[in-house]
């Protein structure tokens, strides 16, 4: 039989947010990221407002990591704006010009946040009453596993949502004839052999350390980091949050099995690029590549099991999560089954969420260079 391991798929092509703005698309279905990221404002500003005071630098350089396209792309360098012009005007100081550079993986839709610009700084002008701040914004496509930016250039760098997502499927998850040890499954479940969980988590390692050793030669002494991640509370990998997700979709394609609309042998060679890590494990890697100190952490839950039955949570995170996933699953599946697959995905969240709240975890970090 045709190997068709993920193992093969090169996730730098293969792996965007669903481009545009119809309906399917990331723009049109990231609210609930959006929601998510608001809840952590508050750390982005104080991060910002810290390494502007310290610093105080003329031409004040930002990366957004993992930027993806839509509305949420220009929201935060709205918010960054707004936060550095408001300390800029309590010490009395002239706002600095700034340079943002936009990053995602090559095939992200940079062109439909390109197309925004005019309007966006427009509006900036607009609520200036005619003036407007020195802004310069451009896209640098490259994964951010390895460098992207010339030594010392960057005074903040904010990720929201991309970490978890890993460089590769790992290695681990196969045999040595390129079989997947975790048959049945997309992620880790309780049904997952003990080296599934372990080769997550190895890559997670490996990906997170070259992400910290990358941005520590980037990142001026004394510029900082928001990291924003979904993580997990404890050590057990299996619980009913984000990867309580992995595992309804990984029920979903299965029923497409017991339908005949999918081979059991795709469902078996299917895995996420994707690590739920736990606070413990994420600030252990911290430590040990050394090149940012830890200056603050907290942890975030969702919203209330009530608030999500009433507005059909279930079809919300069909939609994102397909936004999300749909590049990967076409390319492995064929695109013929999304409206059947997610379609049957928002029933199943719907029924779970009735018998039991599904608490999604976020991790935000702020961290200093101090090398």
């Amino acid at each position: 039989m045709l190997r068709t391991s993920p193992i093969n798929m090169d996730v730098e092509k293969l792996f965007h947010m669903t481009g545009g703005i119809g309906e399917h698309s990331y723009a049109k279905n990231s609210s609930l990221q959006k929601k998510a990221s608001h809840m952590v404002k508050h750390i982005t500003i104080e991060a910002l407002q810290e390494v502007y005071l310290a610093l105080a630098p003329k031409s004040f350089g930002i990366a957004d990591l993992g930027c993806s396209s839509g509305p949420n792309t220009l929201s935060i360098i709205k918010d960054i704006l707004e936060a550095v012009e408001a300390v800029s005007c309590k010490i009395m100081s002239p706002a600095p010009e700034f340079r943002v550079y936009l990053n995602d993986l090559p095939t992200n839709d940079f062109n439909s946040v390109f197309k925004s610009l005019p309007d966006f700084y427009k509006e900036l002008k607009k609520e200036r009453s005619g003036g407007s701040p020195s802004l310069f914004i451009a896209g640098y496509p490259g994964s951010f596993y390895g460098r992207i930016f010339p030594n010392n250039c960057l005074h903040f760098v904010y990720s929201s949502f991309s970490l978890h997502w890993l460089s590769q499927i790992p290695p681990g998850l196969y045999d040595e004839q390129g079989r997947s040890i975790n048959k049945g499954n997309i992620y880790i479940s309780e049904s997952s052999p003990p080296l599934v969980s372990q080769a997550y988590f190895k890559q997670f390692q490996d990906d997170f350390s070259l992400f910290l050793r990358s941005r520590s030669q980037e990142v001026t002494t004394g510029g900082c980091m928001v990291l924003i991640l979904l993580g997990r509370i404890g050590p057990d990998h299996v619980d009913r949050g984000n990867s309580f997700f992995w595992e309804l979709l990984s029920r979903s394609l299965a029923i497409l099995v017991s339908q005949g609309q999918i081979e059991k042998e795709k469902l078996d060679s299917y895995e996420v690029n994707f690590y739920t890590a736990s606070k413990d494990e994420i600030e252990a890697e911290i430590r040990r590549e050394g090149s940012f100190e830890l200056v603050r952490m907290e942890m975030f839950e969702t919203e209330s099991q009530l608030e999500k039955v009433s507005r059909n949570y279930g079809a919300e995170v069909a939609m994102t999560v397909r936004a999300i996933q749909e590049s990967m699953i076409s390319h492995h599946f064929g695109d013929q089954i999304l409206d059947s697959l997610f379609e049957i995905y928002a029933s199943v969240v719907n029924e779970e969420i009735v018998k039991e709240d599904i608490n999604p975890i976020q991790l935000p970090w702020f961290l200093r260079n101090y090398n």
